[in-house]
Order: structure tokens, then sequence, then C-alpha cells
């Protein structure tokens, strides 16, 4: 074996395991933006993380860990102060990308800074996405109650 291969080979292997195996972008920001306030247009609050939309509410993008990876999503909230909707946009992990199915994310709609927002209370979880259901619904209730108390 030569030295090259002696040295190279450890890190590729290393390297192979450390990379995500799988990951999807379903959508950008300004996608999720117009789903979410169709023919609104956008002023950012806070840079790439807040923005208020012309026909009232407020469109926020975050990211939580799934179980190792990030998972990007974005909330908008309408001039109520409740969920308008979830969108993911980024989804890392290998498994569990379950948490983009529209059904599970419709959860979140009309949930306000009141609600529990919590997986196995008001929000189900998704067997072999635990981590992830967590997460996600845990970022969800930090955007409302972020929300709630700057916007409000």
């Amino acid at each position: 074996m030569s030295d090259w291969l002696k040295w190279t080979a450890p890190v590729a292997a290393v390297m192979s395991i450390a990379a995500p195996a799988h990951a999807i972008q379903y959508m950008s920001v300004e996608e999720a933006q117009k789903t979410a306030f169709p023919g609104a247009s956008f002023a950012e609050v806070q840079a790439g993380r807040v923005w208020k939309a012309s026909s009232g509410g407020y469109f926020y993008y975050d990211h939580v860990v799934g179980k190792h990876l990030l998972i990007d999503y974005t909330v908008a909230i309408g001039a109520d102060g409740r969920v308008r909707r979830v969108d993911i946009l980024n989804y890392r992990e290998s498994y569990g990308g379950e948490v983009h199915d529209p059904s599970w994310l419709a959860q979140f709609v009309g949930k306000s800074n009141s609600n529990e927002v919590r997986v196995n209370s008001d929000i189900r979880n998704i067997s072999g996405a635990t981590l992830s259901s967590t997460h996600l619904a845990e970022g969800v209730k930090k955007v409302l109650s972020y929300h709630a108390s700057h916007f409000r």
C-alpha cells in the first residue's frame, strides 16, 4: 500500500461517515413566503430571520437540530398571532422525513402562544422521527413565544 493511500483512506472513511447521507431541499425562503402570504410583499424586520408581510402577519425562518443535523423551517403567523403555516425548507437526516408531510405540519395551523405545542400533547409524534418531531414542535413554540413578546 502506498504512503498516500495509508493516509488518505482513513480520512476518506471519516468524511463519508460525517457527511449527511440524505438531504432534501423542498423550497426556498422566498417560495415559502409566497405560499404563506400569496401576493404580499415583505419588509425585513430581523436580517434573514423575520419579515413583516404587507398583508398583515409575520414570517419567520429558523432551524432546529433533528437527531444530528439541522432542519430549516419557516413559520407564518397571521395578524391574529396564530400560525398560518409551517413549512420544512431543508431536511438533512437520512430518516424521519415524515415531518415534511402536509398533514403532520397542518397540526400547527391555528396554534398561538397560549397553546402547549408539544409532541404527545397537542402535536402527535411520528414514530421513527421522535427527535425531529419534538424539536420542530419546540421550535414552533419558540417562534410563537418570541412573536408574542415582540410583536403583539
